[in-house]
């Protein structure tokens, strides 16, 4: 009798992939929040948007932009926002806080963030330990930007309190902020990154726009920008977040594919913050950093833990469900339904 229990349970779960692929989508209109929509890092979800991808799925899509991924991920939990397009990392650091957010589609497979120093401010600079007692220009305080200028300068000795953090968006407002020497550095996204260095504003240090890169700083795969939500909405609405996840892969797999010239026909003017080849140059680079299929890698969410706990004590002494961060199930059901696309 069990055993007839165990199987039928394992049929009804086996069923449930069926359910969510045809049934129609529970939640149509909904809003996405994003923290700098016009980074690179989320070009997925606005390829997802300008190729009405959302749409071709039943989806009626409101995208509110933020300064930076802290304030999209509160958007999430105040309710202004069904699900946020942001770094992998904060559904650890939510589930530490009681909060239980979910992953289920990837746009980036490596964090695409720079940081740089100010050559102007700093042109004697020799080492990261030279940021200490200096300010660092981050999309906005807790962001993801700012968790990787933490990771770098951990590594260098230097501690989140030895450097004064400002938040300069994602956009003309970090470029003003560093040309002006308003901050000694920077973490930052393309196209910010890229027009910068184009102008002699900015040095690198640390580039995980290049996967390898990456994988070598935080020693594995490093997730980085997906939709996540709460795993309540999840659960309520498996069709919509079904929906969701087809439209990124489509996009993921879209860019994956795509050229320079098809790039900046799809995305809004404004994106190439008045100049073409820059943002040629920037989709370039961050191109490799882009998921090809919006799989989540096995590892990904253990190296991302282990990255937020050589930063912070509470996620170091907290016992985390790894697996209830994240999940592949919506996006291998995507790829089997483009796989052709």
């Amino acid at each position: 009798m069990q055993r007839r229990s165990l199987l039928s349970a394992s049929a009804a779960a086996l069923a449930l992939p069926a359910i969510a692929w045809s049934q129609a989508v529970e939640k149509p209109k909904l809003t996405i929040a994003v923290g700098g929509k016009n980074l690179l890092y989320y070009l997925p979800l606005t390829i997802a948007e300008t190729q009405g991808y959302f749409k071709a799925e039943g989806l009626d899509v409101t995208i509110a932009d933020f300064a930076g991924g802290s304030r999209a991920l509160q958007a999430l939990i105040g309710g202004s926002a069904d699900v946020t397009s942001g770094a992998f990392e904060h559904t650890i650091n939510m589930q530490v806080k009681g909060q239980r957010l979910r992953a289920f589609v990837l746009q980036g497979r490596a964090p695409q963030i720079v940081l740089g120093i100010n050559p102007k401010t700093m042109p004697n600079f020799k080492s990261v330990a030279d940021l200490k007692g200096k300010k660092l220009g981050v999309t906005a305080p807790g962001s993801s930007t700012q968790v990787l200028a933490n990771f770098v300068l951990a590594k260098a000795g230097l501690k989140p309190g030895d450097i004064s953090i400002i938040g300069v968006g994602a956009g003309n407002g970090a470029v003003a902020a560093m040309r002006a020497g308003q901050i000694d550095a920077i973490s930052n996204l393309d196209p910010v990154i890229t027009l910068l260095v184009r102008s002699g504003d900015l040095k690198i240090i640390s580039d995980t726009r290049v996967v390898a890169e990456a994988d070598r700083i935080f020693g594995g795969p490093m997730p980085a920008g997906c939709l996540y939500t709460q795993q309540t909405f999840i659960d309520r609405y498996p069709a919509t977040t079904q929906a969701l996840a087809n439209a990124i892969v489509r996009a993921d797999r879209w860019i994956h594919n795509a050229g320079p010239g098809d790039i900046i026909k799809a995305v809004p003017e404004n994106y190439l913050l008045g100049d073409r080849a820059v943002y040629v140059d920037a989709f370039l680079a961050a191109k490799g950093a882009l998921s090809p299929d919006g799989m989540i890698p096995e590892a990904g969410a253990e190296t991302a833990r282990r990255a937020l706990a050589s930063i912070d004590p509470e996620i170091a002494n907290a016992k985390i469900d790894l697996a209830a961060i994240w999940t592949n199930d919506f996006t291998k059901r995507a790829n089997a339904k483009y796989a052709k696309g």
